[in-house]
């Protein structure tokens, strides 16, 4: 009877919480902790990998996001020079 209510309040907390809290935008960190810990399991090191992992996941998501913003910035850049360029040959 117990387990039932173990389960039961598990679930109701499973299905409250994505509501109650914003989403966490944490690709970088799940993966490289995933990758981290079963780097640092093979070296029986598991958490520390995943800590380690989860830090160096997180650095180099926001880096591909800075790059990301970069190429469009310049792309921006580059179609508003071909619009004016556009514009000066029909006038």
């Amino acid at each position: 009877m117990r387990s039932y209510r173990l389960i039961a309040s598990v679930i109701i907390l499973g299905l409250a919480s994505p509501i109650a809290s914003p989403p966490a935008h944490a690709i970088g960190c799940l993966s490289g902790g995933a990758a981290g810990a079963a780097a640092g399991h093979l070296a029986n090191h598991g958490i520390i990998g995943a800590i380690g992992g989860c830090i160096a996941g997180h650095a180099y998501h926001k880096h591909q996001l800075k790059q990301q913003d970069l190429q469009n910035q310049e792309s921006y850049q580059r179609i508003q020079q071909q619009q004016q360029q556009q514009n000066q040959r029909y006038q």
